[in-house]
């Protein structure tokens, strides 16, 4: 499985250039924010399947404290 595609620079350039946000603002966006500000149509892209979910779920697992990963749970 291969990660999807993501034009950082496409993103940045909107972001940093286009809408002139500063650095902290733009990293701190949500990608639904982005999308708002860079006048996407919600409605334009299909919503995400269970089983979509559940495969990026399997490939990214959330860390927890039990599998000796490091993490402690904390953000």
């Amino acid at each position: 499985m291969s990660a999807p595609f993501v034009d950082w620079a496409g993103l940045m350039r909107l972001g940093l250039s286009t809408l002139r946000l500063p650095p902290d603002t733009f990293w701190a966006l949500t990608p639904a924010e982005l999308a708002v500000m860079a006048g996407v149509d919600p409605a334009s892209s299909p919503a995400m399947a269970r089983a979509r979910l559940a495969e990026l779920s399997a490939a990214y697992p959330d860390a927890t404290p039990d599998k000796g990963d490091g993490h402690d749970g904390q953000d």
